[in-house]
């Protein structure tokens, strides 16, 4: 008799393979000071808010076809990247994965369940610059996130679902991004 961890799906052979890669970031009140337009003459005043409470986004994004998926959670850690995968692996049952990660505690432990459809394929330590994700994150927080301050969290995860939806409607956007990365 077959253990479950070796049973195989034989129908997962038929379905296209995608390369994903994947991150998190950390979004909360310490919010980030940066350049801003003004009418000439007119000094902007901008709040700066140092409350230490933060919620963590998990994403991964295809450079191919500009997919993404995304889920914001309270913590990183294996229980959430458990979450994520099964996650994940619900959303794109139509996709075999192979998904490109960091090396982080939560993504290397043995105690991660790894759906069928998803390989992870880890990258190399201290190489942020090969996963495009990263330039997601750098977009996000210039475009939706600067000189702004939040009274709780649920702002933050508010503005956060808002943003990522806004941001990643366009797939073609998302494309043109992650393509020096991908190439």
């Amino acid at each position: 008799m077959a253990s479950a961890e070796n049973d195989f799906d034989t129908s997962l052979v038929k379905l296209p393979i995608r390369l994903y890669f994947q991150d998190e970031a950390r979004f909360g009140r310490i919010n980030n000071i940066s350049k801003c337009w003004c009418v000439k003459g007119v000094i902007p005043k901008v709040h700066q808010q140092q409350v230490r409470e933060y919620s963590y986004v998990f994403s991964s994004i295809c450079p191919e076809t500009g997919n993404t998926y995304s889920l914001i959670m309270p913590r990183a850690d294996s229980e959430a990247m458990n979450y994520f995968l099964q996650a994940l692996s619900v959303a794109k049952s139509k996709e075999r994965i192979v998904l490109c990660l960091d090396k982080a505690g939560w993504h290397t432990t043995k105690l991660l369940i790894i759906p069928q459809n998803i390989i992870l394929w880890h990258l190399p330590p201290y190489s942020p610059e090969l996963n495009p994700v990263e330039l997601f994150w750098r977009e996000l927080r210039k475009k939706y996130f600067n000189n702004k301050t939040f009274n709780s969290m649920e702002d933050v995860d508010a503005h956060l679902m808002y943003a990522i939806n806004d941001f990643t409607a366009n797939k073609e956007s998302i494309k043109k991004l992650t393509k020096i990365s991908y190439l």
